[in-house]
């Protein structure tokens, strides 16, 4: 052929040879394949066709034998085309039956009288009737199963089928009028013919049968794209659990019975509620360390090849993983542990280890609230910094009990190289300045705080060495070793002025001689120098004396450990433990049961006198239940939070239903209350879970199951009679977020995970918070750059987990008032009754800090309230008794005063 025409005509000849129907030079044979048809049946079909092997086509496309079309002759070719699929060569094309009709009418192969007949005799079977006009005699039967012509039917084939073929010719009635019937199914075909003539799109054809055809409609198919994810994404993403916290799944060993922990629990006058706080690496978690060493030894307990078994550094309550690599406490952590006094009787301390940078005071602010007293650790070397004064302001503002421990004693003698004489006075210098400050910031309503070492309230302590002593402590070493005497009455010689007479063997106030040394230095600083410049200096020859003479002993192979691992050997070993510190907190820090009534009137908003009062009034265990929480701690997986908070009265149980009422719930709006049900308990244990089924009053205690009503404090009660309770005041800071910074998620999509993750941060940190700016940003405020830092380090690492765009950080800016208001600013109700007109004006001096620091109070009696501005601050008696509120916050900087008269309402 030539021409582009005769090349299509060709292409599509051989396309239908190819599905099937073959012709030779003498015989007719018609032949249709079915596409269910395998290997074995093609080549039976092919044999019955008795045609040489040479020119038989085999359905799969791999003999293709190009000179069957060459010899073909067209014009004596009788043969039926029918739409076909190869089942095993999946890109043959679907060669429809009206194109290959066309080319056989161009070629003339084909009557176009030919004509498609629907057999009525069978309603499941399509049967077609293909006639040509150079063989009437013959025709093709073709149904979905097989396939039938008249010379079968003649030579009486059909008897072997079981398929019921047409008759060819009938003289019956019944026949004549299938016959014309048939031709009224042919006029209809012919009319669908012409509509399947119509133009199809490609995607609109139907090359293959549908899944259900195959199939059948009871079976469910599923059709699944490949490659849907990115290479980026793996298609089993792997299990990677989060290293947020430091946990512990196994207990660690304890000098006690954890059960003797759960029983003093229920003991309030045998617990003890102590923070403690002060300034950056001043040694609180270090000091920690000391005491969980002491109650849980083999913890702290690291193998050494060339020395056996010694010490190592834990910080034991940094239990976040940025605070270990920072170096640096970032949260406070409470520890419950049970440690004895002086007199061996044991006392359960509730601790709450907090962090000493200056932008992380809301932690120490939430730890206050919960406690009874405080420690204040000094460094020797360093003194009292800005940071401690502000702490120590903060403690007397909220009514605790004040003890103070001066840490890491060997900086002045190894640091700083002070001789005794200058270390003493360098001690008292401290203690002399602290005092000063507690008498500044004191008040009437402050209990007498005055610290000294004969009272008792001061220790001294070097934390890294792991020891630590009190006047009484270090007065017991002398008494065990000494006997005749008691040690009260040594410890009240041993501060301040007072001096030993060796040859009379007394004490006395003024000197002896020039050269005689105050007791303190004496008795206390000259042996724990004679140590360290033993070790120091000269451990070969002189240390042995010094030990035997204190009566301790140390192997020869601990001799030659390094020096600070020897020291701190030698140290716990002469002071054994730190029973003096337990001795002050228990002497100088109330128990929850005699603190119970001071605490309450402090943050308690509702009336004492009631009997949910008087039950917290009294730490009463079988009172209504009172529940005061500020803190809440996420687990390792960021999804839900533990809260933590102090029992005042009442008990709390596991599956007890509480309601938890939120800081905007009063007597008169209720709507901040959800019923909730108490999950799992545990006691405060750091590194590791202590789970317990119930807890009693006076006892800190992580409470699951009730955060998803809280944002920052909240108050839990029992969950009847709601009406009669109040909330605890929330939090007040003694610093306020000044320092924005603007996120936003790198993919706009995970929006969402950005929210989600900027409300889990607003729960934890207790300073934070969060808005979205007019112009749709949204911005987080903090105290600091690196307090920012570490909200940004919790968003991105533990709660959102997405890659977030931060702005850089930026002082906010408030507005204020320096003179009284030219113009009224007024607003009116939309029905035009109702106007509220205000003016403002600057406040007198002095005023926003009385409020701040808790001088005056909103919720005094009105005729208190006037008294206090008629006399500090010459109001008159009609602007004192109007005060409404105090703005923009309960001890904001700004009041609300209604000045207006009766006859202009």
């Amino acid at each position: 052929p030539e021409g582009e025409d005769n090349l299509k005509k060709m292409q599509l000849m051989e396309l239908a040879i190819m599905n099937g129907t073959y012709r030779d030079n003498n015989t007719v044979q018609n032949m249709q394949f079915s596409p269910q048809m395998n290997n074995y049946q093609l080549y039976q079909q092919s044999m019955r066709s008795q045609l040489p092997m040479s020119n038989r086509y085999y359905n799969n496309n791999l003999l293709t034998n190009h000179n069957i079309v060459s010899h073909m002759n067209m014009q004596d070719t009788n043969i039926m085309y029918m739409p076909f699929i190869d089942p095993f060569n999946p890109y043959n094309p679907y060669i429809e039956y009206s194109q290959i009709q066309d080319v056989m009418k161009q070629t003339g192969s084909l009557n176009m009288s030919n004509q498609i007949n629907k057999s009525p005799s069978s309603s499941t079977c399509s049967n077609q009737y293909i006639q040509s006009e150079k063989s009437p005699s013959r025709t093709l039967v073709y149904r979905d199963d097989a396939i039938i012509d008249n010379q079968a039917i003649d030579n009486n084939e059909l008897e072997s089928n079981p398929l019921n073929s047409p008759e060819i010719e009938s003289d019956n009635d019944s026949d004549d009028i299938e016959e014309s019937e048939n031709e009224e199914d042919v006029e209809m075909q012919n009319e669908e013919e012409e509509d399947d003539k119509r133009i199809v799109l490609h995607e609109d054809k139907k090359y293959y049968p549908t899944a259900a055809e195959i199939y059948g409609k009871d079976v469910e198919t599923i059709v699944h794209e490949e490659d849907a994810q990115p290479i980026t994404e793996p298609i089993v993403a792997p299990l990677i659990p989060k290293k947020f916290y430091i946990r512990h799944e196994e207990k660690p060993d304890t000098v006690y019975d954890l059960q003797y922990l759960v029983d003093m629990s229920n003991a309030p006058d045998l617990i003890r509620n102590v923070a403690f706080i002060g300034h950056l690496h001043h040694g609180k978690t270090s000091f920690t360390d000391c005491l969980v060493k002491q109650t849980h030894p083999m913890y702290f307990i690291s193998e050494d090849y060339n020395f056996g078994t010694i010490d190592k550094e834990v910080r034991f309550t940094d239990t976040l993983y940025l605070e270990q690599e920072r170096e640096m406490s970032i949260k406070a952590t409470p520890i419950s542990l049970v440690m004895p006094d002086l007199n061996e009787k044991s006392y359960l301390l509730n601790i709450i280890d907090t962090p000493g940078h200056v932008t992380f005071s809301d932690e120490v602010t939430a730890s206050l609230r919960l406690v009874d007293g405080v420690v204040i650790f000094i460094d020797a070397s360093e003194g009292i910094l800005l940071s401690t004064e502000r702490l120590l302001k903060h403690a007397l503002n909220e009514k605790l009990a004040i003890t103070v421990c001066i840490n890491k004693m060997d900086r002045l003698i190894l640091e700083l190289k002070l001789p005794p004489v200058d270390a003493y006075c360098r001690i008292r210098q401290i203690l002399d300045q602290f005092n000063s400050l507690i008498a500044v910031y004191s008040d009437e309503s402050t209990p007498d705080c005055h610290v000294s070492p004969l009272l008792g309230n001061v220790c001294f302590a070097s934390s890294y060495y792991r020891f630590s002593f009190t006047l009484e402590s270090f007065s017991l070493l002398y008494a065990n070793m000494y006997p005749g005497f008691e040690p009260v009455d040594l410890a009240k010689r041993l501060w301040g002025d007072m001096y030993y007479n060796e040859t009379s063997r007394k004490f006395s106030k003024k000197p002896w001689n020039p050269n005689n040394n105050r007791t303190f230095i004496e008795f206390i600083l000259e042996p724990i120098y004679k140590i360290f410049s033993m070790v120091v200096g000269d451990v070969d020859t002189k240390l042995d004396l010094v030990l035997l003479e204190l009566g301790l002993r140390i192997s020869a192979k601990q001799k030659k450990m390094n020096i600070r691992p020897l020291l701190r050997l030698i140290f716990c070993q002469f002071f054994k433990n730190n029973s003096g510190f337990v001795q002050m907190v228990r002497k100088c820090v109330p128990s929850p049961l005699e603190n119970a009534s001071n605490k309450v009137q402090h943050i308690y908003t509702g009336n004492l006198d009631t009997s949910i009062g008087e039950g917290m009034k009294k730490c009463d265990t079988t009172a209504n239940l009172m529940v005061h929480t500020t803190k809440m701690y996420p687990f390792n997986d960021g999804s839900q939070f533990r809260t933590l908070g102090r029992i005042f009265s009442g008990n709390l149980m596991t599956g007890q239903r509480v309601n938890v009422l939120g800081e905007g719930y009063c007597e008169n709006d209720q709507e901040d209350s959800r019923i909730q049900t108490v999950g799992r308990l545990w006691l405060p244990s750091a590194r590791y879970n202590f789970e317990i089924n119930l807890v009693s009053s006076g006892m800190l205690v992580f409470i699951e199951g009730i955060d998803a009503s809280i944002v920052k404090t909240a108050t839990v009660v029992s969950a009847v009679n709601v009406d009669e309770y109040y909330i605890f005041r929330p939090l007040s800071f003694d610093t306020c977020s000044v320092i924005k910074i603007a996120v936003e998620p790198v993919n706009p999509s995970e929006l969402p995970k950005m929210l989600d993750g900027l409300r889990k941060i607003n729960k934890t940190y207790p300073l934070v918070s969060t808005k979205v700016e007019e112009s749709g940003e949204h911005i987080i405020l903090g105290t600091g750059e690196i307090y920012l830092d570490s909200v940004m380090y919790d968003m991105r690492k533990l709660y959102s987990e997405i890659d977030i765009r931060v702005s850089d950080p930026v002082v906010s800016f408030c507005e204020t008032v320096v003179e009284t208001s030219n113009l009224k600013c007024f607003a009116e109700t939309p029905n035009k009754k109702n106007k509220l007109t205000m003016v403002c004006e600057p406040l007198e001096k002095g005023i926003d800090l009385a409020i701040e620091e808790g001088k005056v109070d909103i919720n005094w009696p009105r005729r208190k309230l006037s008294q206090f501005f008629q006399t500090q601050y010459d109001w008159d008696l009609l602007a004192s008794r109007s005060i409404w509120a105090f703005g923009p916050d309960h001890i904001g900087p700004n009041i609300l005063v209604d000045e207006t008269l009766p006859s202009e309402v």
